[in-house]
């Protein structure tokens, strides 16, 4: 039996929160005391409220995750609303209340009978949106009945030492030490969670180990103000295995300062979960487009989210933004407030930001700014842009922090006239290049020219000739309708020392649909020499690729 106990992990994560490792090394162990009269001061009476039958609501078990959070939205304003707080009338004790008339001493026994149905004093806590609910309140407060009673004896300085609530609760008039009545009176709900919290504050440990029962004591450490309860519940439940609905749940927990500090590394787990189960949206498209506001923005928030562009980003926003909120001014308030930061705008095409401006979920004047700031920031110095990608690194604001794209991005010059053409300009960074051995692949995004879409790919491949690999470079047209271009291009890139460009393939070629054309062997070397530590073709860990295109249309 005794090793079975050493082994719970349980009893190992009691051991370390009583070290301190969840706040205050200083807080003893006084679980002997809890509810033994020799070392308490009051009493506690909880009044156990329910509702009666006609009023009761099925279902009341939570056996999940998921029902936990189906009743927990019935039952929200139940959780949040009401705590009376009594002091019970006896003999000894004086009636707190400024608008009672001076008595005599004694005065109080004389009307004890009449005097014991009053109450002396009483506090109620509010969710805030009393005008909202008061429908929903009053029908609790009619429908609801004390079911049972239960008494406690209590330690104020335990109590108050680890809750300002009830800090508040004993200083507030309480000045007679003979005035020792306490009643509390809550939900039915919350009895089994309040027990365990009153527990916690004496033992520093909880004996349920469940989802369900550790986010009701949770909940009922924030509803009575004991934050080392709520770090300990987060602690808890960050150990717990994630599931989709369990991230969602958690990050849809009361924003109160208290329950937002508190619980800070369980909402940060959670957002990672998501954002790694999620990383590849095109994996799980159904479900994504399911998820509420918090799990998209726990997903937009990652830079390794496998996806195509930013513009599939953007599109990608917009199609769930629809899908959410029908309704354009919902919609509009829904993405300028809480969506529009996660997209990086920056890291988008011109064609797509061209259309940004004219997007209607977008207010006109903000997608004005948006699209500025992206194109300034494109047009800033490559030092410039790694100092503000620096800066925002350690923020919660990444728009200038470039994603792990499936296709890179590229920079893109164009030119109408004499004819049309253009300079486009791939960077790779040396892990890329490295992670191609020995058959790798890796695209640009698109660009535009001459209405037609082209990309860019580097290939590892084997040189034909000479049997090594090395590095290809090819051009590709997209699939788009049956007309041919004449394309006059050339291949460059910066080499060492000078780190100018140098011309390293010329060739023309009349595309259709889904050809491609190129170099296998780009800088005429192998592998080995190409990703060489000395290679003269990285200029700090960056290989600078650039390809010039001029395009004829052909009959």
């Amino acid at each position: 039996m005794k090793d079975q106990l050493n082994s719970d992990p349980t009893t190992h994560m009691g051991s370390r929160f009583r070290h301190g490792a969840f706040g205050s090394g200083s807080d003893g162990d006084f679980g002997f005391a809890f509810n033994d009269s020799n070392f308490s001061d009051r009493l506690l009476r909880i009044e156990i409220m329910g509702v009666p039958s006609e009023c009761h609501l099925d279902g009341e078990d939570c056996t999940g995750i998921s029902d936990w959070d189906h009743h927990r939205k019935r039952r929200r304003e139940d959780i949040k609303k009401e705590i009376v707080l009594d002091l019970s009338l006896c003999p000894e004790e004086q009636i707190l209340n400024d608008n009672q008339p001076d008595m005599d001493d004694g005065a109080g026994c004389e009307n004890q009978d009449a005097e014991a149905e009053a109450v002396a004093m009483s506090e109620e806590i509010h969710s805030g949106d009393e005008d909202e609910n008061r429908n929903e309140s009053s029908w609790s407060m009619d429908c609801s009945t004390v079911l049972r009673v239960k008494t406690l004896h209590i330690s104020s300085p335990i109590l108050a030492a680890k809750s300002p609530f009830f800090y508040k609760l004993f200083s507030n008039g309480m000045r007679e030490s003979e005035q020792r009545h306490v009643t509390l009176r809550i939900n039915a709900s919350e009895e089994d969670a309040l027990l365990e919290l009153l527990n916690f504050m004496y033992s520093n440990t909880l004996s349920v180990t469940t989802a369900p029962a550790l986010l009701d004591v949770l909940m009922a450490a924030d509803k009575f103000e004991v934050a080392s309860c709520m770090r300990y519940c987060s602690w808890l439940l960050h150990n717990l295995p994630m599931t989709p609905e369990s991230a969602l749940l958690y990050l849809d927990l009361p924003s109160s300062v208290l329950m937002g500090e508190a619980v800070q590394p369980l909402t940060d787990a959670a957002k990672q979960y998501l954002a790694s189960r999620y990383k590849d949206v095109t994996k799980f498209q159904e479900e994504v487009m399911a998820l509420p506001l918090a799990g998209i923005q726990a997903i937009l928030a990652s830079d390794d989210l496998q996806i195509a562009s930013e513009d599939a980003v953007y599109d990608f926003v917009l199609k769930w933004a629809r899908a959410q909120y029908p309704k354009l001014e919902d919609r509009r308030e829904v993405l300028g407030s809480h969506l529009a930061q996660y997209i990086r705008f920056p890291y988008m095409t011109c064609r797509k930001l061209k259309k940004v401006l004219t997007c209607n979920d977008f207010d006109q004047d903000f997608a004005s700014k948006l699209v500025l700031e992206a194109l300034f920031y494109k047009a800033d110095a490559p030092y410039r842009q790694r100092s503000l990608a620096a800066e925002e690194s350690a923020t919660s604001n990444r728009r200038f922090i470039e994603r792990a794209y499936k296709y890179r991005p590229v920079k893109v010059v164009e030119f109408e006239l004499p004819r049309q053409q253009c300079v486009v300009y791939l960077d790779l960074k040396r892990e890329e290049c490295v992670n191609l051995f020995p058959s790798g692949r890796v695209y640009s995004q698109a660009f535009h020219l001459g209405g037609q879409g082209f990309f860019l790919s580097a290939h590892c491949n084997m040189d034909q000739q000479s049997s090594f690999h090395c590095l290809g470079l090819f051009l590709g047209m997209q699939e788009k309708g049956s007309a041919s271009f004449a394309v006059d291009y050339e291949f460059a890139a910066r080499l060492k020392p000078t780190e100018e460009f140098v011309c390293k393939y010329k060739g023309n070629y009349t595309f259709t649909g889904g050809k491609a054309v190129g170099y296998r062997n780009l800088f005429a070397v192998p592998w080995t020499s190409f990703v060489a530590e000395d290679s003269i073709y990285f200029i700090n860990g960056i290989l600078h690729l650039r390809a010039e295109l001029t395009i004829r249309l052909c009959s």
